[in-house]
């Protein structure tokens, strides 16, 4: 029994050797020898200084995070900044309109009097790490529950953050690592002046949109360009026009020298969510309930705004930001769920669960450290199957499906505090006042057509999907009465209430009143009370303590492993190559695309793959200037080996000089299991290639303004 034990222990290694080669989100303020030697010798020639520094200007210096949810990086003295257009296309969108409809035609200033201000967008620049970990479990004992553990380390925290007199202009947090067991405290400097210079026409950064997302080959100019400002100081500031151009520690030099297989490539950025230590209930959760319900509420939400999108355009403008987003994750569960049972990641877990038992069972100090773990994961999973589903349906049909049902949760505070009458009319009025601004923007992007068929097709589908125990209980006693068909209800709804009618929330505003009788409230109160009913029930069962337990273990079982953290939206660094790819028996997909392919897809007045006369004209001409490869090709989008996730929309791909040879803006449709495991054979990044970047912005759109200010690398 023992030699087995010990072979399968030793499979187990082998196989995580393997797969560690590009994988692998590796946090770049602590790249050991064993990282560094690794991208040294796939051709890295940059010291660990150059890459990540607090003692001098690094890599890291040009790295931000972009808004709530991408990456960017600047590229100029001047503090220009790329990112991915689908990173730029809230900011975008707000700033056209049909008679300046910078989604289809683009965007370019012609100068920095020119430039768009962006109210709430931000970007912030990684200053200080720390390990608190010691600090943040000071007091914690084995003998705590959970609850009072968690209780414990949040007055930890806050007290740490506290101590550490933080203003106005930085932003700190202590983050989790491996499911608890490690606390790192990370502050920012937060700019608040981030104005748009320039994006593409959509038929250049959203080409191929919904067919093509999350699969190669890829035909996109995935990119726009926004400039940091600050206080003339050069410190954070709010919007001003006597703001300046940020003057950076370090920018990155864009390289004209193209990419071939086997080049180093480096991304840094900020990968949102991985999950990649959890058990194997965690996936069979996600393949069997959690993917499914989240795609038959998008596909139903889709249909609608389609239908509605395709009819008008100032509808297009209005709801081309929304749509991309709720279409993104659609198509990336519709893909996970795919692979996750292809690439067979469910079984391996239970696989690698196995092998910890017998190496726990192999030892009775372990076995008594580690008792149970199993247990109270099986029995978590066990209690949350009976809840997921309900509650994907109350956020995805529910409070967050209709706008105006989502837009009436907002009023929830100022409504308690009327019912409660814990403040005078006078002190409300003031209150209700001050959300005027959040209303005027909402239905700037508001359609109450499209807002109406959408959550009419939602509640159909939510009243229909889940159990009848499970339903709000006005939902309930509405869809009972007309047999699921909540038509009528809606129209009646959208007649009377205040959250569709600009006017009519206004006049509320100026005379606050209960809205517990205003339909859409009571609705959207209904779903909100009901879902976190059920929420509290389907958490009475916890996991924390046997995850981090098992998080542990497999550190302890695979001493000479280096493990990497769980994406968590903090800086990380992949490393890797540019690659061909063979996703299965027979298909071999080249490491480029061309414009050339661009052209095959076009499709003349087609919302996904027409592109802009411009374009046609420069590749007629076959016009590439110095962009084109040595084989007279415009290269357009590239894949390499690198990890990334969401959150990594935007990351610079770096080559081994620390030059921009690149922007990552997706992942393969083959590895779109890779959040919970990596697929070291077919996992791609793939990357719209920086010559095609500088071909844009040169011949196509002769923004020689902003080519001045780059430093190109022959």
């Amino acid at each position: 029994m023992k030699i087995k034990i010990q072979l399968l222990c030793i499979v187990m290694t082998m196989l995580f050797t393997v797969a560690r080669a590009d994988e692998g989100m590796w946090q770049p303020y602590s790249i050991n020898g064993q990282n560094l030697a690794e991208m040294q010798r796939l051709g890295c020639k940059l010291t660990a200084e150059q890459i990540f520094s607090f003692n001098q200007p690094s890599l890291k210096d040009a790295i931000v995070q972009f808004g709530n949810g991408c990456t960017g990086e600047l590229i100029s003295p001047e503090g220009l900044l790329l990112t991915n257009h689908h990173c730029g296309l809230g900011q975008i969108q707000a700033h056209s309109s049909v008679e300046h409809d910078y989604l289809q035609k683009g965007f370019w200033a012609a100068d920095k009097a020119q430039e768009l201000p962006n109210e709430g967008l931000t970007v912030s620049f990684l200053q200080y790490i720390e390990d608190v970990t010691e600090k943040v479990l000071k007091g914690i004992t084995d003998q705590m529950s959970e609850e009072e553990r968690g209780k414990m380390i949040q007055k930890n925290g806050e007290k740490l953050i506290k101590d550490r007199k933080i203003d106005g202009k930085n932003r700190a947090e202590i983050v989790p690592f491996y499911h608890g067991n490690q606390y790192i405290l990370f502050v920012y400097e937060v700019y608040k002046d981030v104005r748009l210079v320039a994006c593409p026409p959509w038929g250049i950064g959203k080409f191929g949109a919904d067919t093509d997302n999350w699969t190669w080959p890829r035909h996109k100019g995935d990119f726009c360009i926004f400039r940091v400002y600050t206080a003339p100081d050069g410190s954070p500031a709010e919007y001003s026009k006597n703001n300046i151009p940020m003057k950076p520690k370090h920018f990155l030099p864009i390289s004209l020298k193209g990419v071939q297989p086997g080049d180093y490539t480096m991304i840094l950025g900020y990968p949102g969510s991985t999950d990649r230590y959890s058990s194997s209930g965690a996936v069979k959760n996600v393949i069997e309930l959690e993917g499914p319900s989240i795609v038959d509420c998008r596909t139903t939400k889709l249909e609608q705004y389609r239908k509605h999108m395709d009819a008008d355009p100032a509808v297009f403008i209005q709801y081309a930001s929304k749509q991309a987003s709720v279409s993104n994750y659609w198509k990336y569960y519709i893909g996970q769920v795919k692979q996750l049972q292809r690439n067979k990641v469910y079984e391996k877990r239970v696989e690698q669960e196995q092998t910890f038992r017998a190496w726990m069972n192999a030892d009775k100090e372990r076995q008594e450290k580690y008792k149970g773990i199993f247990e109270e994961l099986d029995a978590y999973w066990q209690h949350q199957s009976k809840y997921t589903k309900a509650l994907i349906y109350h956020r995805e049909a529910g409070w967050r499906g209709g706008e105006a049902v989502a837009f009436a949760s907002r009023f929830l505070r100022l409504n308690n505090t009327i019912n409660q009458k814990s403040a005078t009319q006078e002190q409300l009025v003031k209150y209700a006042q001050g959300m005027k601004e959040s209303v005027k923007d909402f239905f700037k992007d508001y359609n109450k057509n499209l807002d109406k068929d959408v959550t009419i097709a939602l509640l159909n589908l939510f009243y229909k999907e889940v159990q009848p125990d499970q339903l709000p209980a006005l939902m309930k006693k509405t869809g009972d009465k007309s047999g699921g068909d909540f038509t009528g209800f809606v129209n009646k709804a959208f007649a009377q209430s205040v959250f569709v009618d600009e006017n009519k929330l206004n006049a509320w505003l100026d005379n606050p009143k209960s809205l517990d009788k205003d339909p859409v409230y009571a609705l959207m109160f209904d779903i909100v009370k009901s879902y976190l009913t059920l929420d509290e029930q389907a958490e009475s069962v916890g996991k924390e303590h046997a995850e981090r337990l098992y998080m542990q273990g497999l550190m302890d079982m695979q001493k000479d492993r280096n493990f990497y953290p769980d994406a968590n939206f903090t800086m990380r660094l992949t490393y890797g190559s540019v690659q061909d790819c063979k996703p299965s028996d027979g298909v071999t997909y080249n490491y480029i695309t061309t414009l050339d392919g661009v052209m095959a897809k076009y499709v003349p007045g087609n919302w996904e793959f027409d592109v802009p006369q411009e374009l046609i004209n420069l590749w007629k001409k076959k016009d590439y200037g110095r962009y084109a490869d040595k084989d007279g090709r415009l290269v357009v989008n590239f894949i390499t080996t690198n990890d990334i996730t969401g959150g990594n929309s935007g990351s610079p791909v770096i080559d081994a000089e620390g030059n921009l040879v690149g922007l990552a803006f997706d992942g393969n449709w083959e590895a779109m299991s890779g959040d919970l495991s990596f697929e070291n054979e077919v996992q791609r990044t793939i990357c719209m290639d920086a010559r095609y970047l500088l071909f844009i912005i040169d011949k196509m759109a002769n923004a020689q303004n902003l080519m001045q200010e780059l430093k190109i690398v022959e």
